[in-house]
């Protein structure tokens, strides 16, 4: 689906990245893991088209070379990214938000508020789990738990067709129930034939959701490997060594 060749990123004298190699296979959910500085954001920045790659960079999408990537570009392409909170409104409505700068419209041109309010409700009880009446599409978003909130962020990218959704630390302050809940939508990407870049720097939330582990550190792939290859307890040891070293073993 998405493959990265020879990447590097400069600003100024600091090297954001350096000829990183990544690629992200069709129903896979890669772990991109690394502490701060490693270059994480810069990477995501590059793949949803807000920074442009130095010189030498490819990029590829579903197998074909794509040039001077934008931001608008990249969503065509499919690319979502889901941050932490502050991904939705929270003063408005969740109707709102699944819409909120792809409001659905009529023949004329008027927003059909109707069919989206009717879209909103089919996605609270099939894909969010909202069952209690308290919860309503006019429900402001303020009112909604933290991983509520997330499970509305992630839905909205699959119901726009999202090919790559990209996680940016989603359970970052959330308690043990909500990250539950947001892993359990992690897990549902893969099963609706999406794939997902996790970001985070719990490896305790990372490990259990994700196919195949990235490491980066310091702007370099440290290395990388199936869920197969390592247990959590082996991959907590070379996460170690990593930041000793900046070599994973």
């Amino acid at each position: 689906m998405l493959r990265l060749v020879n990447v590097s990123k400069s600003f100024g004298e600091v090297k954001s990245l350096q000829n990183v190699n990544f690629e992200v296979w069709p129903g896979e959910v890669v772990g991109l893991l690394g502490d701060n500085g490693a270059g994480k954001s810069t990477l995501v920045k590059i793949i949803t088209g807000y920074h442009q790659p130095d010189a030498g960079g490819e990029i590829y999408f579903h197998g074909r070379r794509v040039e001077n990537l934008s931001v608008p570009a990249a969503r065509k392409l499919g690319v979502e990214t889901v941050y932490q909170e502050k991904a939705l409104a929270d003063k408005q409505s969740l109707w709102r938000n699944i819409f909120m700068g792809r409001e659905l419209a009529g023949k004329f041109g008027f927003l059909d508020v109707r069919r989206m309010r009717r879209e909103t409700e089919e996605l609270m009880t099939s894909k969010m789990g909202f069952t209690s009446k308290a919860v309503t599409t006019d429900t402001p978003v303020r009112t909604l738990s933290g991983g509520e909130r997330q499970g509305v962020a992630i839905t909205r990218a699959l119901y726009f067709q999202a090919q790559l959704i990209i996680l940016d630390e989603p359970t970052m302050a959330l308690s043990l129930s909500e990250t539950r809940k947001v892993l359990e939508f992690v897990i549902s990407i893969p099963k609706a034939g999406k794939s997902a870049i996790f970001i985070d720097h719990n490896i305790f939330h990372v490990y259990p959701v994700v196919d195949r582990i990235v490491v980066l550190d310091r702007g370099r792939i440290a290395g990388e490997f199936t869920k197969a290859e390592v247990t959590l307890d082996e991959l907590i040891d070379r996460l170690y060594h990593v930041a000793k070293t900046g070599v994973l073993r």
